[in-house]
C-alpha cells in the first residue's frame, strides 16, 4: 500500500510538472535497456563485461564438457569407450556437417566479442590507465588471447577480429579467415601486453584467485611461442616465471591436490590458471546446456566428470584412459619400489600399492577388490579416468550427471612450466644438465629416481623422454596433448604416426582392460582397434562447421574441410620432427 501511494504521488507530481511546462522532458536511462552509447564508460560497467567473458570460457562448448574433451580425445592417452559420443573426434575423421565441432568456435567468439568491447573502452596509453582499468584491460587481453589460442589450435585459420567497430557493418561482422600465423601473432601480442598490465598472484592477493594474472599470461605466452618452435624466446619467458618475475609458484607436495575441489586445494601454489566451478552442494539444480544459462537456478559445475565416470556409478562412460598410458605408469617404480602416485589420480584401477595410500582402493566411496575390475563402459570396457572426477576423493558415492562437478579445471600448472623449460633447453642447447634438473624436479614429487644426463647422449633421446614419458605421466588425460602432437609434427612423419597408432590401440571388451595391446594385432583380434586407424590428413584440426560457411560468405574451410595434408607447410617452415627413439636402448 505504501509503495502504491508513493507511485501515485510521483505520477501526480510528474503530471503537474507537465502542465506547467510542456516543453521540458525527463531524460532517464533505462538500466535494463543499455546500449553501447550508454554502457561501458566506467570501471563498474566494464567489470561486468569481464565477468561475462570469464563465464563463456567455462560453458559446455568451452570447458564444461565438449570444448575440453575434444582435445582430450585428439590425444593418444584417451579413447572413446562408449563407441558413440565423441566417436568422430576420437577417430579423427569428423565430418564438416557435425555441429558439435562448432561449439568451441561459438563460445570463443562470444568471449572475443565481449573482450573487443572492453578494449574499445580502454584505448590510449596503458600508463595513463588507473590500476582498476589496467586490470580490466589486462584480463580482456588475456581472455581474447586465450580464445584465439583455442581457435587456432582447434580450427587452424579462424577469422581474426580485434576491432569492436567491425561489428557495425555486415562486412566487418562476417570476418574472413586469417592465416595461422596472423592469429598467433595477435595471440602473442595480447598475452605480452597482458603481462605488463596484470598483477602477479602475490600482489593480487584475494583478487587474483580465479582470475588471470601476469603469471597466467606469461605461461600462455610461452605456450604460444612454442606452437611455432620459438624455443629460445619461450625459454626466456619460462625462466622468468621460475625466477618469480611473474609471481611465486611451486609444485604442490601432493600431486592429488591439483585434482580436488575446495578452497584448500583450488587456486593453489601450483596453478597458473584454472577454470572456476562451484563446489559440490553449493550450486543450482537446473542443467542448462548450450548456448547460455538463463535460469536463476542454473548449475555452475562442469560435465567432464560425467564423460569420464564409469557407468556403474552413473557416469556417461564415454572416455577411457589408453592401455598404453596405464602400462607406461607400470614400467617404472618409485625409489621405495611403489607405483607412481600419479597413476592413482589419473586412472581408476585397483592396485595393491594403494592399500593405505590416500583414500585407498576407493571408487566413489565403494571399496574396490582385486577381483572386482571396474571398467568405464559396461559393454566396451576401458580403464576409468580418475582426473577431474571424484572417483578417488571419497566425496560422494554416485555421479550426478550433467553440469554438477565442482572441481576446478587447472589449465596450466607449474609442472608444465618446468617440463616446457626442459624441452626448450633441449631444443636450444641440449641435451644439458639444466634440462635434466628441471625434469627431475617434477619426478622428485613422484618419488622417482633422478634422470642422469649420461643416459641421454642425443637431443632426440631426451625429447623422447619428455614427450612420451614425462609429459604423459604428469598430464595424462588432461587438455593439451592434441596441441603438442600438432606442434611436434607427429601427424606428418610416418614413424611418429605409426607410434600414435600403437599408443592409441585399445580393446573393446569389458574384460582384460589392463592388458598391454599391440597395433600389429589390429585386424587380427576383432576386439582391438586404434583411434588413429581412420585419421584423414588435415584432421588433426577440427573442420569449420558447414553451417558457419553457409552463413558467412567470406569464410572458407580449413585443412580438415578439404582433407589437405599439412606436412608441406610444416616442413616448409624449416621445422623438423624428432625421429622415434627406443628408450630401452
Amino acid at each position: 500500500m505504501k509503495l502504491y501511494k508513493l507511485s501515485l504521488a510521483l505520477f501526480l507530481g510528474l503530471g503537474a510538472m507537465a502542465t506547467t511546462s510542456c516543453e521540458d522532458k525527463l531524460d532517464v536511462t533505462n538500466p535494463n535497456q543499455q546500449t553501447t552509447g550508454t554502457f561501458g564508460f566506467n570501471a563498474d560497467d566494464l567489470e561486468e563485461c569481464v565477468i561475462a567473458a570469464y563465464n563463456h570460457i567455462r560453458m559446455e562448448g568451452s570447458s564444461a564438457r565438449v570444448g575440453y574433451t575434444l582435445d582430450v580425445t585428439r590425444g593418444d592417452e584417451v579413447w572413446n569407450s562408449s563407441q558413440v559420443w565423441y566417436m568422430p573426434f576420437d577417430d579423427m575423421d569428423d565430418p564438416v556437417t557435425d555441429e558439435i565441432s562448432m561449439w568451441p568456435w561459438r563460445e570463443a567468439y562470444y568471449t572475443i566479442n565481449v573482450c573487443n568491447f572492453i578494449l574499445s573502452r580502454t584505448t590510449g596509453d596503458d600508463a595513463s590507465l588507473s590500476e582498476s582499468m589496467k586490470r580490466i584491460k589486462g584480463q580482456a587481453l588475456f581472455l581474447r588471447g586465450y580464445s584465439y589460442y583455442t581457435l587456432a589450435g582447434y580450427y587452424q585459420n579462424p577469422a581474426l577480429i580485434t576491432d569492436y567497430a567491425n561489428y557495425s557493418s555486415l562486412d566487418g561482422l562476417y570476418g574472413k579467415n586469417s592465416t595461422y600465423d596472423d592469429v598467433l601473432d595477435q595471440v602473442e601480442k595480447d598475452f605480452a601486453e597482458a603481462m605488463t598490465l596484470l598483477p602477479s598472484r602475490d600482489a593480487g592477493g584475494e583478487w587474483a584467485k580465479g582470475r588471470a594474472t601476469c603469471g597466467a599470461a606469461a605461461g600462455y605466452y610461452a605456450r604460444t611461442l612454442m606452437l611455432r618452435h620459438k624455443y629460445s624466446d619461450a625459454l626466456t619467458v619460462l625462466k622468468d616465471i621460475m625466477n618469480k618475475k611473474y609471481g611465486s609458484y611451486k609444485l604442490m607436495a601432493n600431486y592429488g591436490d591439483n585434482f580436488r575441489e575446495g578452497s584448500a586445494y583450488e587456486n593453489n601454489d601450483e596453478s597458473l590458471f584454472e577454470i572456476q566451478y562451484l563446489d559440490y552442494g553449493s550450486q543450482g539444480v537446473d542443467d542448462e546446456w548450450t548456448p547460455v544459462n538463463t535460469s536463476p537456478n542454473a548449475t555452475q559445475g562442469h560435465a567432464v566428470e560425467s564423460n569420464f565416470a564409469p557407468g556403474r556409478f552413473g557416469g556417461w562412460a564415454d572416455l577411457s584412459a589408453s592401455p598404453w598410458l596405464y602400462n607406461l605408469f607400470k614400467q617404472e617404480r618409485t625409489k621405495d619400489g611403489k607405483l607412481d602416485p600419479r597413476l592413482y589420480w589419473t586412472i581408476g584401477t585397483y592396485e595393491s600399492d594403494w592399500i593405505g595410500f590416500e583414500n585407498g582402493n576407493v571408487a566413489y566411496k565403494s571399496e574396490m577388490t582385486p577381483n572386482d575390475t571396474i571398467v568405464t563402459n559396461n559393454n566396451y570396457g576401458g580403464l576409468p579416468i580418475a582426473k577431474w572426477t571424484n572417483f578417488r576423493t571419497n566425496l560422494y558415492d554416485k555421479v550426478t550427471t550433467g553440469l554438477h562437478c565442482g572441481i576446478n579445471l587447472r589449465m596450466m600448472r607449474y609442472s608444465d612450466v618446468l617440463l616446457r623449460a626442459a624441452e626448450c633447453e633441449n631444443e636450444v642447447n641440449g641435451p644439458t644438465q639444466q634440462a635434466i634438473d628441471w625434469i627431475n624436479q617434477v619426478r622428485e614429487r613422484a618419488s622417482l629416481k633422478d634422470l642422469s644426463l649420461s643416459d641421454f647422449d642425443t637431443k632426440d633421446k631426451l625429447f623422447e623422454q619428455i614427450a612420451n614419458v614425462e609429459r604423459p605421466k604428469e598430464f595424462g588425460c588432461e587438455y593439451g596433448r592434441g596441441y603438442d602432437l600438432i606442434r611436434w609434427g607427429f601427424f606428418y612423419d610416418q614413424g611418429r604416426l605409426a607410434q600414435l597408432k600403437e599408443h592409441g590401440t585399445f580393446r573393446r571388451s569389458p574384460y582384460k582392460a589392463k592388458e598391454p595391446v599391440s597395433y600389429s594385432l589390429v585386424g587380427v583380434d576383432p576386439e582391438l582397434k586404434s583411434s588413429y586407424d581412420t585419421y584423414v590428413p588435415g584432421h588433426e584440426f577440427l573442420p569449420i562447421y558447414q553451417g558457419l560457411l553457409n552463413d558467412n560468405p567470406n569464410l572458407t574451410g580449413n585443412s580438415a574441410n578439404t582433407n589437405t595434408d599439412n606436412s608441406t607447410d610444416f616442413f616448409g617452415r624449416g621445422w623438423t620432427v624428432h625421429p622415434v627413439v627406443n628408450l630401452g636402448k
